[in-house]
């Protein structure tokens, strides 16, 4: 019988094939594979449950990774999983496994940095496991979290005519990591090499230490906000708005002038000669949150400085489409971040 290699289906295609006969058998799952989070009914609220897994030479890339950042973003990037399903965060297990390169001083900068996303966001870390690696660190972290069962997001609940939003600005973070790995091959060259970064600091914070976006949600809270769809962008901006179009059943057309991209990041995209959009489009690491709201929130959020409404939600579900600044439509495609698809972070 042949063989068929893991890169032929990329990530989101793996986890279609593993999971598509997988049963639930406990009534309290609400929601299994397939959104940001599993959600757990537990009673007055619905317990949101998450994790994630970074492996380095694929994730990140120790030369240039400090480890308290490390820590930091091991954590985060979790809680805004949390944030995308419009819940708030409460608790974090930790596992790692490392191997003997690694001394007790360095596991403590890492651990240092956990605690401080962990106080940043008001979660509990309360357990986890440590255990050895053959070669190299793995973080597991797992999160929980809470959320009115009124008030849920899921990716499945766009509908027709709903605005599409996103927060903050987008490609930063892909633009830090360009930077990173240009001034790793300069050191590689030239050891004595000293690099001058300082100007590019916006765009390493995004890649190194990223935040999520608690503030959005707690903003969306208090204008009466429920978003009808959500998601965090990881993978790029293209990947998330194909998959809430899958998950809702619907098309989605966004424009290219009302994508937010911060003017370092644009500085980054030409000095490498890349377009700013491209990097909006398939970077990923943002951990902005991509969001849908009814045509009725429209004056609630127009003016809101950390939102921007780039397109919106169609009957279409073949319709996901870009229109460029220069009125040409351009079908979108997920060509962001893929761990399985030979690409990584070294």
């Amino acid at each position: 019988m042949s063989k068929t290699p893991v890169t032929s289906l990329g990530e989101f295609g793996l986890i279609d094939l593993l999971t598509a006969n997988v049963k639930q058998y406990d009534n309290g799952t609400i929601k299994g594979i397939g959104d940001d989070t599993a959600a757990i009914d537990t009673g007055d609220n619905i317990t949101l449950l998450t994790k994630d897994l970074l492996v380095e030479g694929v994730h990140f890339n120790i030369m240039y990774t400090p480890l308290r950042h490390l820590g930091y973003k091991s954590i985060v990037v979790n809680l805004s999983d949390i944030y995308a399903m419009n819940g708030t965060p409460t608790q974090v297990i930790v596992g790692i496994a490392v191997s003997s390169r690694y001394t007790v001083e360095a596991l403590e900068e890492i651990y240092e940095g956990m605690k401080l996303a962990c106080d940043k966001y008001k979660v509990d870390l309360v357990g986890g496991d440590t255990t050895s690696s053959a070669s190299g660190l793995f973080i597991s972290v797992t999160a929980l979290g809470k959320v009115g069962k009124g008030k849920i997001t899921y990716r499945s609940g766009a509908q027709s005519n709903d605005l599409i939003c996103v927060s903050g600005n987008l490609g930063a973070a892909y633009a830090g990591l360009l930077i990173l790995e240009r001034e790793k091959e300069v050191f590689k060259a030239n050891p004595q090499a000293q690099p001058d970064i300082s100007q590019f600091s916006y765009v390493l914070e995004r890649q190194l230490k990223p935040e999520a976006r608690q503030d959005v949600v707690e903003l969306l809270q208090q204008k009466g906000i429920v978003p009808t769809a959500m998601i965090d962008i990881s993978d790029g901006l293209a990947s998330e708005v194909l998959h809430i179009s899958k998950a809702s059943g619907k098309g989605a057309v966004i424009y290219e002038e009302k994508i937010p991209v911060d003017m370092q990041t644009a500085t980054v995209a030409h000095d490498f000669k890349i377009d700013p959009t491209t990097f909006a489009l398939n970077g990923g690491e943002d951990y902005e949150l991509l969001f849908c709201v009814s045509q009725q929130d429209y004056e609630k959020i127009k003016d809101v400085e950390s939102i921007s409404i780039i397109g919106h939600v169609t009957d279409n579900p073949a319709q996901t489409d870009l229109i460029s600044t220069s009125g040409n439509v351009i079908p979108l495609r997920a060509q962001g971040w893929d761990s399985f698809r030979g690409e990584n972070r070294e």
